[in-house]
């Protein structure tokens, strides 16, 4: 980090430098308008129009740079964090990198129970989590004095098994498929996890750290949220609005025709096909549906 000892006027944003994080994490800095050039050959990128610095690190290690406050926010997913064991405020979901962190065993071999592997050799990369898992099960069996055996690999933990290495393994799993492949079957989910935006507890720039949350959340919700406009009777107004209550509220304003009221709604666009039979249903009409590019909530 001496190479950013110079930025102290900057905020220090950790973000994962490649891997299944990198490029929704630059996708959503641009939608942010965090705007930066990062060069091939480097890790750190100034945004030119935000007093903010991008470190660019593997998502293992931001939770300590974050936790120690070397930078004062970062991405990175909850399994690391809860891996590296820091204290950082976990401040918003970002909804992406959603995987588990399973127990694993060969498809076709002895092992149905997690119990069945205390005193075995487990594989994992995250041997802290993997660890507290087998010392609760380990307690649950007064008078057990088998300890399970925690092994590092950092990757293809996936092989363990196949090469003889270990009798099961720890790791993320997305679709399955990579499991399957390799001829393995999950037992138990020690983890479930996705990415989130991390925040030191001594952050630097408290107000441009806000900043950034918000322009996050209002991402996120253009992300998640269309926007419904239409014309319902007034009569029929109590009937649409729980149809279509709004983020917060819905905004109703009055037409030219006292019988008639104009509706505005954020809907979660997952469900707008539904809302907009249903708004049909209750005599609605003009009902016109908006993408959200952004917006603040």
């Amino acid at each position: 980090m001496d190479l950013v000892n110079h930025l102290t006027d900057r905020l220090l944003f950790a973000v994962p430098k490649k891997g299944r994080l990198y490029d929704n994490c630059v996708s959503l800095l641009k939608g942010c308008d965090i705007q930066f050039n990062r060069s091939n050959r480097l890790d750190i990128a100034l945004s030119t129009n935000l007093p903010i610095a991008l470190i660019f690190l593997p998502a293992a290690d931001i939770p300590t740079f974050v936790g120690e406050g070397r930078c004062s926010i970062g991405i990175t997913g909850v399994d690391q964090v809860k891996e590296s064991d820091v204290d950082v405020e976990l401040a918003i979901n970002l909804l992406f990198g959603n995987c588990k962190l399973q127990l694993q065993v060969p498809e076709n071999g002895p092992y149905i129970e997690p119990e069945q592997l205390i005193g075995k050799t487990i594989v994992s990369s995250f041997v802290n989590l993997t660890r507290q898992y087998f010392e609760k099960l380990e307690n649950k069996k007064p008078g057990e004095t088998l300890k399970t055996k925690i092994k590092f690999v950092g990757g293809s933990v996936e092989a363990s098994c196949a090469l003889g290495v270990a009798d099961g393994i720890a790791d993320l799993v997305e679709s399955g498929e990579t499991m399957r492949a390799a001829g393995l079957k999950s037992i138990d989910t020690l983890l479930t996890t996705s990415a989130h935006l991390i925040v030191s507890k001594n952050a630097s720039h408290p107000e441009l750290v806000e900043i950034i949350k918000s322009r996050i959340q209002g991402v996120m919700a253009a992300q998640k949220y269309v926007l419904c406009n239409y014309n319902a009777p007034r009569a029929n107004l109590s009937r649409v609005l729980e149809i279509t209550p709004g983020r917060r509220a819905a905004t109703v304003s009055p037409l030219e025709d006292d019988a008639w009221v104009a509706v505005s709604a954020m809907v979660e666009k997952k469900n707008i096909g539904t809302v907009m039979d249903k708004l049909k249903d209750n005599d609605a009409s003009d009902i016109l549906v908006f993408e959200i590019s952004n917006c603040r909530v």
